[in-house]
């Protein structure tokens, strides 16, 4: 289930690099304490406590205190599902603009990242990536249904549980964009 995203306040706290880093950590790694999740992203754990408050503010990220062994400690969680906007409820509104300029350079930075890291990658892991594009001639309405389809697959595998089955599984960053443009 996406959570959609409606209020441009809500889009302006994800909207920071590590804000977005945190995030991506507790949906992939689930609950984690600020020092922990500081250590995993090389963070002061000053700095990913206010970003963390920056977040829950936003009801982006919710405290999971079941999971604490004390007062003092702090465990932080994701909401399920993944977080999603239309740039047709923010047209006008400058944050809007800027939430998908940061989406856009982390997509792009993180594609680099993996292409800078090819030659020395596992085997099967090279073998197993991919990149397609393509051009087609589609209405809004056809746009849209793609659009269904692709989230519907990418939820699949995000949102289930990994199977029980002794194979190893790392983090895979999967992304999609489809719109109008020329050739």
């Amino acid at each position: 289930m996406a959570h959609e995203i409606r209020d441009s306040r809500v889009l302006a706290a994800m909207s920071h690099p590590l804000r977005r880093r945190l995030l991506d950590v507790l949906r992939l790694d689930g609950p984690a304490t600020a020092s922990g999740l500081a250590a995993s992203l090389g963070s002061a754990v000053g700095n990913v406590s206010h970003h963390l408050k920056v977040l829950a503010g936003a009801g982006l990220v919710e405290e999971a205190p079941e999971l604490a062994r004390d007062r003092r400690e702090r465990w932080w969680r994701r909401p399920d599902g993944a977080l999603s906007w239309s740039t047709s409820d923010f047209v006008g509104d400058p944050v809007g603009d800027a939430a998908e300029i940061v989406a856009l350079d982390r997509q792009t930075s993180l594609s680099r990242s993996w292409l800078s890291a090819l030659e020395t990658a596992p085997a099967e892991w090279r073998d197993s990536w991919f990149t397609n594009e393509t051009w087609a001639r589609l209405s809004p309405e056809e746009l849209a249904s793609l659009s269904s389809r692709i989230l519907a697959l990418f939820a699949e595998y995000a949102d289930r549980e990994p199977p029980d089955d002794g194979v190893e599984r790392q983090p895979v960053f999967l992304f999609a964009r489809g719109f109008r443009a020329e050739p």
